[in-house]
């Protein structure tokens, strides 16, 4: 079931790219030729007025084909077709068409980002808190979280607990680790010894106070005593407007972060590693999707984020490209050769095969072992 809502997510993020140009194109005038999730061969179809409408058999994104793409496909247009080919339309008609995809992905990053932050799930707070730390949308609690396995609070205490004091002291999370480390083995600290005597601590569980002992253990690599569990967590309470701030915060740092990693990617081997094709997002997205419905939110409009960013890349065939050109004509006052635009493009192209062989082999590797 995950993998299904998974998959689903993803094709409802390419085919709302895809309307976004699909919609704006009539909405000026164009003459859309195709509207095509997946890329061809043909698997189905239908032709409904001017336009077909199809799915493709190679799932690596859609496409809107719009009459007319390309200066010289214009020349050889018949007159009424011409005159609603895009490029015979006003470079502003154009740049809306074009910036309506990547548009409808920022805008369903952003909703899907501030019902998460409006809602508080913490699942999907704390994603988002780890994508941008500076958000401080977590708040820690004097609860008990994550038990580790083996420890001496295994058994004894439980998720959820409250916390109300530690060996009489009330408690704040500052107080249970030094009392907690005030505990001293019979002789030098080793690693794993026992203390000499118990913690006792008044704990709130299930709405009755539940007073435990738990002796504390030595742990080498944190050099003091520890009960062996991690503080819980919740969610800072925000208004829909705080929410609403967060999410465009997250966005614009996250959308900084891919940058400047794809940037390093060029150049460190490490950061090679760390790409992604297809593939290994959806793996992702899944994992994101069986571990809470918040999460899965999440890291589902990470993807459409990032699904506009590198879209918006200034190079054919990307979104970026047309936009770039569609300016750089206003600017100049006349049409630029399409051989001019791919042949600055060629560089954009090369880049994009790079990330898309390195994400591609990087998932072949991990999934081969």
């Amino acid at each position: 079931m995950n993998w299904v809502i998974t998959i689903g997510g993803i094709i409802a993020l390419i085919v709302l790219h895809e309307l976004g140009h699909f919609a704006v194109a009539k909405a000026v005038g164009m003459r859309v030729e195709r509207f095509s999730l997946f890329f061809p061969p043909k698997l189905i179809g239908f032709k409904r007025g001017e336009t077909e409408y199809m799915v493709g058999a190679i799932p690596a994104g859609g496409y809107v084909k719009i009459t007319g793409m390309s200066p010289e496909e214009v020349e050889e247009l018949e007159p009424e077709v011409a005159r609603r080919a895009y490029y015979n339309q006003a470079p502003w008609k154009r740049i809306a068409v074009i910036l309506a995809g990547p548009g409808v992905n920022l805008i369903i990053t952003f909703v899907l980002f501030w019902v998460v932050l409006a809602s508080g799930v913490l699942d999907g707070v704390v994603t988002m808190n780890n994508l941008d730390p500076g958000l401080n949308a977590v708040t820690s609690a004097v609860t008990v979280g994550v038990i580790e396995k083996g420890a001496p609070a295994e058994g004894v205490l439980r998720e959820d607990d409250r916390i109300l004091k530690v060996d009489g002291r009330p408690a704040s999370m500052e107080s249970v680790r030094d009392v907690i480390a005030s505990h001293r083995c019979a002789g030098k600290p080793t690693a794993g010894c026992r203390a000499v005597t118990p913690a006792t601590l008044l704990l709130r569980r299930g709405g009755k106070d539940v007073q435990v002992s738990v002796t504390p253990e030595y742990n080498a690599k944190a050099g003091r005593m520890l009960l062996g569990f991690i503080f819980g967590f919740s969610a800072r309470s925000m208004t829909p407007l705080q929410a609403a701030s967060g999410s465009l915060r997250t966005m614009w740092v996250t959308t900084e972060e891919t940058i400047t990693g794809l940037g390093e990617a060029i150049t460190n081997s490490k950061r090679r590693e760390e790409l992604k094709s297809v593939v290994g997002i959806t793996e992702v997205t899944e994992q994101a999707v069986a571990a809470g419905a918040g999460r899965g939110l999440v890291v589902i409009g990470f993807v459409s984020l990032i699904l506009a960013v590198i879209n918006l890349f200034p190079f054919l065939p990307l979104d970026g490209g047309h936009v770039l050109w569609s300016v750089a004509e206003k600017l100049r006052g006349r049409r630029i050769s399409a051989i001019a635009m791919w042949r600055f493009s060629s560089v954009g192209i090369v880049l994009l095969l790079f990330f898309v062989v390195n994400g591609f082999s990087n998932d072949i590797h991990r999934l081969t072992g």
